[in-house]
């Protein structure tokens, strides 16, 4: 069926669909429309789960964590100032192998209070071990919840899905509903191998001694190897099941592209018409959408960009005294590589200012003009 939903309430179908029995809730703008709406599922009782109402952010993530502990599938989302509390537990989760989905509604984060669209909060969790998703628009916050679920149970990691604050959460779109047969034909019941059971005692995050711990965290870092090796093949699968394909990474008109656009998130949508407006008119644009940030795909970028002569990279964040942190992140991915493109790095869009058409078409009129980047980024949008 089809519903027009706002992108929180679509992240609670995606937590219904996948037959989540534990939500860890605790409310922060502009997330809390995701666990009120699971929590009138579970009054109706069209959600057979445990509601938990915490007091904080904190207790959430460690509810989860324990709720997986004792091999139940489990949920939770936050935003900003919250996400960030809960910083020390996402490291627990994801040293514990434990696969939670979280959403996170990618809020700016304080001092100055604000309470609109910016990456910087999950961003500033991207070494806590957590695979990271950032969605485009409401259809794509539905899908990456059930295809999320089916990705940390098969690696053993968790799963942080983000999106833009009001430009998705709040905003209303025609959304597909799947039926839950559809989904549980797709997405198998959660039964893990090891699990806190009274019948089968077992020690669990012990002491870990010098010699056993850095291969305990190598086998973390296999686990996103594996995850890089399979996101496409999850993605192919749940196309196939529900007639929408996703990746991690989308291009459009890349094969004959001289300079390539590339976002992630809500950007992307503006992106789309500059890339085909500006092709009407002669130029060569290609257009990448960054869907995986952790593990970041570097192949999948190699094999895009190689050949190219110039790429534009639009962050909605920055990492203090560097650079935007995707534009960072996909350098990194180029080092050490032939025939690859400058990359010029635009911030634009922080505590919620608009990344309009017109902006996005300056960006690429700028990197066209000039030989060379200026700086390591650009700060576009702000008043003069």
């Amino acid at each position: 069926m089809k519903k027009v939903l706002m992108g929180n309430h679509a992240a609670s179908w995606g937590a219904r669909l996948s037959r989540v029995q534990m939500i860890a809730a605790y409310p922060i703008t502009p997330q809390t429309h995701i666990v009120e709406e699971l929590a009138e599922m579970c009054g109706d009782g069209s959600l057979k789960a445990k509601f938990l109402k915490v007091e904080s952010e904190h207790s959430a993530m460690a509810s989860v964590i324990a709720a997986e502990s004792a091999g139940v599938r489990s949920f939770t989302a936050s935003s900003s100032n919250g996400l960030a509390l809960m910083h020390e537990l996402l490291h627990w989760a994801a040293g514990a192998r434990l696969p939670i989905v979280m959403v996170n509604v990618n809020r700016a984060l304080a001092p100055g209070w604000n309470i609109w669209a910016d990456q910087s909060d999950s961003l500033s969790q991207r070494d806590t071990g957590w695979i990271q998703f950032y969605v485009e628009d409401n259809q794509e916050v539905l899908d990456s919840v059930i295809m999320a679920y089916r990705l940390a149970e098969q690696v053993n990691l968790p799963v942080m899905i983000c999106y833009d604050a009001f430009y998705l959460s709040h905003t209303y779109e025609p959304v597909d509903i799947p039926r839950q047969e559809t989904v549980d034909e797709w997405l198998p019941s959660y039964e893990p191998d090891c699990f806190l059971d009274t019948k089968n005692p077992s020690a669990f995050n012990g002491l870990v001694m010098p010699s056993h711990f850095m291969e305990m965290r190598y086998k973390l870092q296999e686990a996103h190897e594996e995850t890089l090796n399979i996101v496409d093949e999850i993605c192919e699968s749940f196309g196939k099941q529900f007639g929408r394909c996703y990746g991690a990474i989308e291009t459009v008109h890349c094969e004959d592209a001289e300079l390539v656009l590339i976002t992630s998130s809500s950007a992307t949508s503006p992106a789309r018409l500059v890339v085909e407006s500006l092709r009407d008119q002669g130029m060569k644009v290609g257009l990448m959408k960054v869907r995986m940030f952790r593990p970041f795909p570097y192949k999948f970028i190699r094999k895009v960009l190689r050949g190219k002569n110039k790429a534009v990279v639009v962050d909605r964040n920055f990492s203090w005294g560097k650079s935007g942190i995707f534009a960072a992140e996909i350098r990194d991915a180029l080092a050490n590589e032939k025939d690859v493109p400058d990359i010029y790095s635009f911030i634009a869009g922080l505590g919620g200012k608009s990344i309009t058409p017109e902006l996005l078409t300056s960006m690429v009129i700028e990197a066209a003009e000039n030989p060379l980047p200026e700086s390591p980024s650009v700060w576009k949008g702000m008043q003069t």
